[in-house]
């Protein structure tokens, strides 16, 4: 299993994904997490995810003096803490910055490729794969709530557009027939209307003579 970032133009720089690792090891705050949002110019720019993405000859890990990091199977590492003297080497290697570091063991801190952070994202920027197939993401799960109660709530405000609009084509309907009605009878009084246009001339026939 191993999570994979499936597009940061959804990043709207939440960092739920940054709390939610921080809790999963036990931490509040963001000090004490394996994945990190970064703005790369304000809103209008958008953000980045720093993440570990499980190299398969992960550099980290061969510059590693003591074999803390192991290579796992699926991409990526697994640090065994105790054999850690905390050289830095491994961050240094990374050439993404996906190694964080943890200065109160003075030990580096990398993704475990759990996937707990996908779960709350709310854009689905990050997903887990197992296999090569995708397992689960937070917009899956919000999509999958939109197709319950929110496909519900959009029938019904659609219904409620469409009663809306019916209603104003109906008034508009109505008005068009009240001025037709309106130019018709004014053109009875003038004298272009009709059977009062006939006696309008007949005054001035007589006017006339």
């Amino acid at each position: 299993m191993r999570l994979s970032v499936v597009d940061t133009e959804r990043c709207i720089g939440c960092q739920s994904c940054m709390f939610a690792c921080a809790r999963r090891l036990g931490e509040a705050g963001l000090a004490s997490t394996c994945i990190g949002v970064r703005s790369i110019g304000g809103m209008e720019r958008g953000f980045k995810v720093v993440v570990c993405r499980a190299c398969d000859d992960p550099p980290c890990a061969r510059v590693c003096p003591v074999g803390a990091l192991q290579v796992r199977k699926g991409g990526g590492v697994r640090l065994d803490a105790a054999k850690c003297i905390g050289c830095g080497y491994c961050r240094d290697a990374c050439v993404i910055g996906a190694v964080f570091w943890d200065d109160e063991t003075n030990k580096p801190m990398i993704c475990a490729h759990c996937g707990y952070c996908a779960r709350f994202c709310p854009h689905g920027v990050l997903s887990v794969e197992k296999g090569g197939k995708v397992e689960s993401t937070g917009w899956a799960r919000n999509a999958g709530n939109a197709g319950n109660g929110g496909n519900a709530r959009n029938a019904g405000n659609a219904e409620r557009v469409q009663k809306a609009e019916g209603a104003e084509e109906a008034e508009g309907a109505e008005k068009d027939g009240s001025a037709t009605r309106a130019d018709t009878s004014a053109g009875a009084e003038g004298p272009d209307g009709g059977a009062a246009d006939v006696m309008w001339k007949a005054r001035e026939v007589r006017a006339n003579a």
